[in-house]
């Protein structure tokens, strides 16, 4: 993680001031050497939810030596100049891009779960090297969704009082979750600021010393792994790592299943294709141990998978995004031969949604992912183009 001397000014209220910080800042700095396998092209930022500005997350990737990266908030694009402006600060190539959830109603797999932990009939797509002049016309068109889904966000919170009022446990929307994002400018209000909104009252309410029975009480049991983090309760990655395990085990408890905030999976293809994006499938996998701490053992797309790739090129996918680290090596090869037979391109990046996570993608090491290098710098001629 960066320093907090660092951090906080790269974490400033508006991208003027954090600009002008990391203008301030590069004037003394010195990085390591850049590592040309070192790419990530999947950086969330705090427009939708993580602990780096657009800003403070070029620098990072700078400071642990990444060649390029790329940002992909959920449902807004909204970070995007910040990002491209302070690529050009730091002198380091830069792709943005966006995540978003599709519907699959009236396909094959309108009620299978492909690769969202929270919802079957629902899919993770990414709009890849986005063309500079598209950046507008996109943040545009998902702003009725994200007011959408601050509806929808709204009814779960409601749930959370619900179930949880008898212990103590009441979360104000508006004062609570709201002020944690930046929905304000543009951003989009996450499952993850509502777990966080939760994790900070939970800690309220029972200490971070009482948080193992705390969260017994409202139903949520703990790995032999999560006890072990709970109750190092000095430590800087406290917060997170309990908003990880609520993501992980509470959601599902107040979920209310994302509808009209989502676009059909045709209508997103359509979408991109007019912003000139590559629109993409980001392939999950069978987890079995979640890398992240924040997503239960559970079953996804591996059991269907080659109809769902042959579904995906034909609705006018281009690409498959995966996480090398992420997945098993018979879970990559397969997603990678899929991805040759259908021309898929393929894309690599690891989401950063906490501090303890390395912008680095170690695995990136290994020679037979020389072809994700490539693409990598496919995204930012394409956007440049």
């Amino acid at each position: 993680m960066i320093s907090e001397n660092i951090l906080t000014p790269l974490n400033a209220a508006t991208p003027e001031k954090r600009l002008a910080n990391l203008a301030e800042l590069a004037r003394s700095a010195t990085f390591p050497e850049t590592d040309r396998r070192f790419i990530n092209n999947h950086i969330h930022t705090i427009y939708s939810f993580s602990p780096y500005s657009p800003t403070a997350a070029v620098w990072a990737a700078k400071a642990e030596g990444l060649a390029t990266a790329g940002i992909v908030d959920h449902d807004s694009i909204g970070g995007a100049v910040e990002f491209l402006e302070a690529g050009k600060i730091l002198g380091m190539p830069v792709t943005v891009g966006m995540e978003c959830r599709v519907s699959m109603k009236g396909t094959p797999f309108e009620t299978l779960r492909t690769n969202n932990p929270d919802q079957p009939g629902v899919s993770y797509m990414t709009m890849q090297a986005v063309p500079h002049g598209s950046i507008g016309m996109l943040q545009a068109a998902f702003e009725p969704l994200r007011q959408r889904r601050e509806e929808r966000n709204r009814r779960m919170i409601d749930n959370i009082n619900a179930v949880l009022a008898d212990k103590g446990v009441v979360i104000d929307y508006d004062k609570d979750v709201r002020p944690l994002s930046e929905a304000e400018v543009g951003g989009s209000v996450t499952e993850r600021h509502l777990m966080l909104a939760l994790a900070r009252k939970l800690t309220e309410r029972f200490g971070r010393e009482g948080i193992t029975g705390g969260l017994a009480s409202v139903g949520v049991s703990l790995s032999e792994k999560q006890c072990a983090l709970m109750q190092d309760t000095g430590s800087p990655y406290f917060e997170y790592d309990l908003l990880g395990i609520l993501k992980g085990a509470f959601v599902s408890k107040i979920y209310v299943p994302a509808t009209d905030e989502c676009l059909h999976i045709t209508e997103a293809a359509k979408l991109a294709a007019d912003a000139g994006a590559l629109f993409c499938y980001a392939y999950l996998g069978d987890v079995t141990d979640s890398v992240t701490g924040d997503k239960a053992a559970q079953k996804f797309e591996d059991d269907y998978l080659d109809e769902l790739v042959q579904f995906l090129a034909d609705a006018g996918v281009m690409g498959i995004t995966y996480m090398p680290t992420r997945n098993t090596p018979a879970q990559l090869d397969r997603i990678r031969s899929l991805a040759d037979s259908h021309g898929l391109m393929q894309v690599s990046g690891e989401d950063i949604n906490s501090p303890r996570q390395s912008f680095v993608v170690k695995a990136m090491e290994n020679p037979k992912f020389e072809n994700l290098i490539d693409s990598a710098w496919e995204l930012i001629r394409r956007e440049n183009a």
